[in-house]
């Protein structure tokens, strides 16, 4: 396996991932203990519309590598994206699909990359520890606890907790359930897959708050109206800040591209259209 050192840490470069359909690249990058199973509802979407369709497991989580280390940096996990990236060999400029951390991640693309980068979907992004709640900001400054007990906790227990806050938070067309049954399984498994060391991410990146202003890449900010992980008020920030960007609410919490696939969907197409 290819590997890279950082801080005499090897960090590996090969990715697991699927790629799907001809056309413009547009690359998906999931959030925190999630997977590229995150996309599974947008991918034949783009594929029907004659997009090319890129979705990867991000460093520590689903099948890709999980270095054996307690704190996971994020300078490793752009860098992991950026080599997995120039291995796709692509001939024209992507456009990149961020959920949560992977909305980090797709912020720094475009900031470094910008010449390929054609256009940004941000969907409910993170940028900075400011946007969580104190309790969550408390919890991530003791992320080997976090990941310590997160790893030890059997599937059916995750299983739980992600049933109950999808009954909470109910479905704005009626249902039961914000998060259809599969979802709920997949997530489940996502977060027992999830290397423990994952969750120091969010304590190692730089606040890119201050570098919103200079990335002028054409942009599309979709959240939930409801998310109680980031602070939605920070997103409608995000689209004032950025000189090209444009915000659009779902009645949804964190993750609208999950329980709200049609409408998201919708919403990424007419997007991709007009750039």
């Amino acid at each position: 396996m290819k590997s890279m050192s950082l801080n005499n840490i090897d960090i590996p470069t090969t990715a697991n991932f699927v790629q799907r359909g001809k056309g413009a690249p547009v690359i998906m990058i999931h959030g925190l203990a999630a997977s590229l199973h995150d996309w599974d509802e947008l991918i034949p979407e783009l594929t029907t519309n004659g997009y090319a369709s890129y979705a990867l497991d991000i460093l520590g989580h689903g099948e890709s590598p999980k270095p054996m280390s307690r704190a996971y940096q994020m300078d490793w996990m752009f860098e992991h994206f950026m080599s997995w990236m120039r291995s796709l060999h692509l001939t024209e400029p992507a456009i990149i699909v961020g959920h949560s951390l992977g909305g980090y991640i797709a912020l720094e693309y475009a900031r470094r990359v910008s010449a390929w980068t054609r256009g940004l979907i941000l969907v409910n992004p993170y940028y900075s520890l400011s946007q969580l709640p104190l309790m969550l900001r408390r919890t991530y400054r003791h992320p080997t606890l976090s990941g310590f007990v997160a790893s030890r906790l059997p599937e059916w227990i995750f299983r739980i907790v992600v049933d109950v806050t999808s009954l909470s938070m109910g479905h704005s067309m009626g249902a039961v359930h914000s998060l259809p049954e599969h979802i709920r399984a997949q997530t489940a498994i996502d977060y027992t897959r999830t290397a423990a060391g994952a969750y120091n991410l969010l304590n190692t990146g730089e606040d890119l708050t201050g570098h919103l202003s200079s990335i002028s890449t054409s942009t599309l900010v979709v959240w939930g109206e409801h998310d109680q992980t980031l602070a939605p008020a920070s997103f409608s920030k995000l689209v004032k800040t950025m000189p090209h960007a444009k915000g659009l609410t779902v009645n949804a919490g964190h993750v609208p591209h999950q329980s709200n696939a049609p409408e998201f969907n919708q919403m990424v197409l007419e997007f991709l259209r007009g750039l």
